[in-house]
């Protein structure tokens, strides 16, 4: 019988749930149709094999405890290590570093049971357990604000150190015994700093530095962020997932609502009550029992003057991702009910990726569905176009855009100029696509846009505010090992990691790769993402949200500003958003209606032990700079405008923005946010509908306002939009 190898750390992951009563909800939204979609969620979950799905911890491990005990040596510590593995990833560190001592006490005394190196990798994992047993105690259950941000200041070190110290340890001993690889010595840069003994803990040679471990950066640009999610009731616990900051309700405050994507998981809906914070109304809003999605895309689709929800599920899963996405209608007052099934956009694929756009010019919000492929699960990406009367038609086939692959971002903006929305797929594993829109059919077109070929979220922007959409994709290639190996000055020759891509646009269908010249040659794995303002000067900063399920995973998060349209500057630093833990959904929003867009990010990794408090990120201020809102109404048009681009004119410049959500992982609202730098007025301010219905001016603005403009409409209304 051949020896066993520990099991590994797998790279993609899922945490099901444990299931809960399926009574289905009740109260506001409550219908047939939304009792039906959680019965069914249950039902799936309640279907499905544990062990054919290495994902599904808690029953995985309720499995192999349950299991006897072999007489064999060589199976009985096959089942150790896995029990031991199922121990970690369920978030169970203790157990899981009472399991791996075991096990190497064990194997020393009675080698002939496993292969040389055995003991080492046991060593790596109970080090791992161990500084995960740190962060649980301290930056969890003891949760404060400053929790797990480079540089760790000393609010954030360890009050409960035995988890640290026992890390640091493990890591020091692998140090001096030979077993230690670029990851264990980052990690233990990682200890240290938890304990405030960094860098005097570390070995000689083995120091990384905050600055090390980001890269290079600018200090000094702007000033900190603090994490104010607590303070404002949306500090939630939970695993990855999407978020979304809008105006549900009517009431002019932006909402938050946010998934973990465990496929039980529960939705949570948080009204933005003013002075009080946030408070839940998850029940209230009709949303109780809608469960999972690991992303969330909201958009007008029946163009009724109120935002609806599409929840992504199934992404990661391959053959065991058949789940349904939900389409939640908006009853007017930040209430939903579940209409899938009602609007003919029941289907089971994995997915993570929804991009709403009017891609016909019939008025309505279509949606492109970017599902995934791999070579044993084959799903064609779906175009559901909006029929006008609450339903939708899938055309994709007729459209062109019926690809197959593995789908991780997509992204809509008119690239030409020609008045109608085109497409970029970002694709993991293969090269991206871009396809222009010609009236409703989409064609393939090169533009040299395919890299990185390892893509996860992307969007357009104007990064250089000439008027023309540029494309940011982000990478997600290379492991812990990678990029550890690339800190240090060796390393760095040798590594490969994959970098994010920008594309200029050219303004003839092609673009120019300007990833170096703009300063974005940096190894980032990207998860959510967004864009926005941090400093109101009208040129857009973006957030990436980092890591991968692997818990050896501790990545800072890093936020990028923009130098006047001439690159970018790292300011994770400065601006204290350096978060170790995994990045997902990201909105930049206005939430407490100050004049100045703050970071709402969803914290938390796949595996259901990752779990993790969710930050906001509030704006210090942005000095003299100030800005302006712009909400649109269609009436030929899409109602909320999507599409539409709006130019503030001030003195010699320009500042240009479009009606989108923002990245295609994360959700910002749908009014556009406009930096205008020190001006106090707008010369004049021009709205260009798509599919070319038309053009309105406004002059002589006032710096500081909301406008809420209609099609067509010669009146302006206004109200201040700051406090």
């Amino acid at each position: 019988m051949s020896a066993p190898t520990p099991s590994t750390l797998p790279f993609l992951a899922l945490f099901m749930a444990v299931l809960l009563p399926g009574c289905g909800p009740k109260g506001p939204g409550y219908t047939s149709a939304t009792h039906d979609m959680v019965a069914e969620l249950e039902s799936l979950v309640a279907d499905a094999d544990p062990m054919q799905n290495p994902w599904d911890n808690e029953r995985r491990l309720a499995i192999l405890n349950a299991q006897p005990v072999p007489n064999d040596p060589v199976q009985k510590l096959q089942l150790q290590g896995n029990v031991a593995q199922e121990f970690l990833l369920s978030g169970r560190a203790q157990l899981a570093a009472t399991a791996f001592e075991l096990m190497i006490k064990n194997v020393e005394d009675a080698p002939e049971i496993a292969p040389d190196g055995y003991v080492t990798t046991l060593r790596q994992l109970l080090g791992l357990a161990y500084l995960r047993l740190g962060e649980q105690e301290n930056c969890i259950d003891a949760h404060v604000a400053s929790a797990c941000i480079l540089p760790f200041d000393p609010s954030a070190e360890h009050k409960n150190t035995r988890g640290a110290r026992s890390a640091l340890e493990t890591f020091q001993a692998l140090e001096r015994t030979g077993g230690a690889t670029s990851t264990t010595r980052y990690l233990m840069n990682v200890a240290a700093m938890a304990l405030g003994e960094h860098p005097n803990a570390m070995p000689s040679g083995h120091i990384l530095s905050p600055e090390q471990m980001l890269g290079p950066h600018t200090p000094g640009t702007i000033e900190a962020f603090p994490d104010v999610a607590g303070n404002i009731g949306l500090d939630v616990r939970g695993l990855s997932g999407g978020s979304i900051t809008e105006d549900f309700d009517g009431d002019g405050d932006l909402d938050v609502v946010v998934s973990s994507w465990g496929l039980l998981d529960q939705m949570r809906y948080f009204s933005n009550e003013g002075d009080r914070g946030f408070v839940e109304r998850t029940q209230a809003a009709g949303l109780e029992g809608q469960r999972g999605g690991l992303n969330m895309k909201h958009a007008d689709y029946d163009n009724d003057g109120d935002f609806d929800i599409l929840v992504l599920r199934g992404a990661w899963l391959g053959r065991a991702g058949y789940y349904p996405n939900s389409l939640l209608q908006n009853q007017g007052d930040g209430v939903f009910i579940d209409v899938t099934s009602e609007a003919g956009m029941l289907s089971f694929h994995p997915t993570q990726v929804a991009e709403w756009n009017d891609f016909d010019g019939d008025g309505f919000l279509d949606v492109f569905i970017g599902n995934e492929s791999t070579r044993e699960s084959q799903h064609s990406s779906q175009l559901y176009r909006n029929n006008g009367d609450g339903s939708f038609s899938d055309v994709a086939s007729d459209a062109g855009l019926d690809m197959v692959g593995y789908v991780k971002g997509a992204t809509s903006a008119d690239i030409d100029q020609d008045g109608d929305p085109d497409l970029y797929i970002s694709m993991l594993g293969e090269a991206n696509r871009l396809f222009e829109n010609r009236e409703g059919r989409f064609y393939e077109i090169s533009a040299g846009v395919q890299r990185p070929y390892n893509s996860f979220p992307t969007w357009f922007f104007d990064y250089n505010q000439d008027g023309l959409p540029d494309l940011l994709a982000l990478g997600y290639g290379g492991d812990m090992d990678t990029l550890t190996l690339a800190l240090t000055s060796s390393g760095a020759r040798t590594a490969k990691p994959t970098i994010p891509r920008l594309y200029r646009n050219d303004g003839d269908k092609t673009f120019t790769d300007v990833t170096e010249s703009t300063g974005l040659e940096v190894f980032a794995k990207a998860m959510g993402s967004n864009y926005g303002d941090l400093d109101n000067d009208g040129f857009p900063d973006f957030y990436i949200g980092t890591g991968d399920p692997d818990f050896r995973s501790l990545v800072p998060n890093r936020m990028f500003r923009n130098n006047d349209g001439n690159g970018f500057e790292d300011v994770t630093l400065a601006g204290r958003f350096g978060h170790l833990q995994k990045g997902h959904g990201v909105s930049f929003a206005d939430l407490d209606s100050d004049g100045d867009q703050d970071v709402h990010i969803v914290m938390g990794g796949a595996f259901s032990g990752d779990v993790y408090h969710n930050a906001v990120f509030q704006n210090p201020g942005t000095g003299d700079n100030k800005a302006i809102v712009v909400e649109l109404e269609g009436v030929s048009t899409n109602r909320a405008g999507v599409g539409a681009t709006i130019r503030a004119v001030i003195g010699d410049r320009s500042v240009y923005g479009t009606v989108t959500t923002g990245g295609s992982f994360g959700a910002n609202p749908h009014a556009v946010h406009l930096g205008l730098g020190k001006a106090t007025r707008v010369d004049s301010l021009e709205i260009t509908w798509p599919w070319n219905r038309g053009t309105q001016v406004f002059t002589d603005l006032e710096a500081g306002q909301r406008y809420t403009i209609t099609e067509s409409s010669e009146r302006l209304a206004s109200r201040v939009a700051t406090q």
